[in-house]
């Protein structure tokens, strides 16, 4: 049963055009879910824990059943955040029958408030079919991670007036066709500003516009936890990996020398008294 006190889709929908814009992370873990959510609107369950937490290449490689059960760990650990899972590539492409399908896995399974799955105009017709059999659908589109062999990269997009064109038809047929919100990624400011302006529903930016209805990033991005590149459009908010990595460097010293574990982390008998000895 749902959260009574959980943000749905209504309320994020309802967001649009607000002041205070929706702060929306990642979160793929019970542990990380627990944490975020008291400061967050919307947890996604993103695929881009293929390279975060499996050190997958891209995210080509996700399963639906891996989104299946981060999803249900994260709706468990989370209390008021609306939560998002991801449809991964190959879970959705093939018609818009079988997105329903896998769509309504992730829904039963996860108890979700949503699903999320890559595409503009090419996946409008998939969305109107999901919306319109009941299960709400955020779109993404601009930088698509799961294109990137087909881009041969990751591009950004708007630089020209064609790529311009294409991310608001995009923008606008993914509205039209029923979804909630939709992610707004790599995408020139001033064109990811456009499609703010064009579409009635929130966007959500990653490396697009601060002008977006909300704000979104990899967790383990802004907390510093990957190595590796580091997006342009990522803020770190910490270096957790050189804390963590200083901790397990304190442990592994304590271990080598026998500091650890010292008396006060071990168990022992319990002390007899003079009445519980035995005559022998």
């Amino acid at each position: 049963m749902r959260n009574p006190k959980r943000k749905t889709v209504s309320d994020i929908r309802a967001a649009k055009g607000r002041t205070e814009p929706l702060v929306c992370l990642t979160a793929y873990t019970a542990p990380m879910a627990a944490l975020l959510d008291t400061h967050c609107d919307l947890l996604l369950v993103g695929d881009s824990l293929g390279m975060a937490l499996y050190g997958m290449d891209n995210t080509l490689e996700v399963t639906l059943d891996i989104m299946i059960n981060h999803g249900r760990a994260v709706v468990r650990a989370s209390k008021a955040a609306c939560v998002v899972v991801d449809m991964p590539f190959g879970s959705y492409e093939e018609s818009p029958e079988q997105a329903f399908r896998n769509a309504t896995r992730v829904m039963r399974e996860t108890n979700a408030s949503a699903v999320k799955l890559e595409g503009g105009k090419n996946m409008a017709a998939t969305i109107e079919y999901l919306t319109g059999r009941n299960i709400p659908v955020m779109a993404h589109i601009g930088l698509q991670p799961q294109s990137v062999l087909k881009e041969g990269g990751y591009r950004v997009k708007g630089k020209t007036a064609e790529s311009e064109a294409i991310v608001l038809e995009d923008a606008r047929a993914v509205a039209q066709a029923g979804a909630f919100a939709v992610v707004v990624e790599g995408t020139v400011a001033d064109v990811a500003d456009m499609i703010t302006k064009a579409v009635a529903i929130p966007t959500i930016g990653i490396g697009a516009s601060s002008n977006c209805d909300g704000q979104i990033l990899v967790t383990e991005d802004m907390l510093g936890l990957l190595t590796g590149h580091t997006p342009k459009f990522v803020k770190k908010y910490a270096d957790l990996a050189v804390i963590i990595d200083k901790a397990i460097g304190a442990y592994a010293a304590d271990v080598r020398t026998r500091k650890f574990p010292s008396a006060e982390y071990l168990y022992s008998r319990p002390k007899l008294v003079d009445g519980d000895k035995k005559a022998s």
